[in-house]
């Protein structure tokens, strides 16, 4: 499991939960139950940093625990 911070929220608008990890631009995953929304982020995370790796871009470190909300 990696360890950047992911946002989990409902969309009404997609009917599906929806996880966002803003630490990597535009890596987003959905899924019909919350479980299924973080399965599916954990495979784009791979896929977005395997690419990244292919294209010879940085890839961030997590920056771990957020501070403040």
């Amino acid at each position: 499991m990696y360890k950047y911070e992911r946002i989990i929220y409902w969309s009404a608008e997609d009917e599906a939960f929806i996880v966002e990890v803003p630490e990597l631009p535009g890596c987003k995953a959905d899924g019909h139950t919350i479980e299924e929304a973080v399965t599916n982020a954990e495979i784009i995370i791979k896929e977005w940093i395997e690419t990244a790796i292919e294209r010879g871009l940085d890839i961030p470190e997590p920056k771990g625990r957020l501070m403040y909300a």
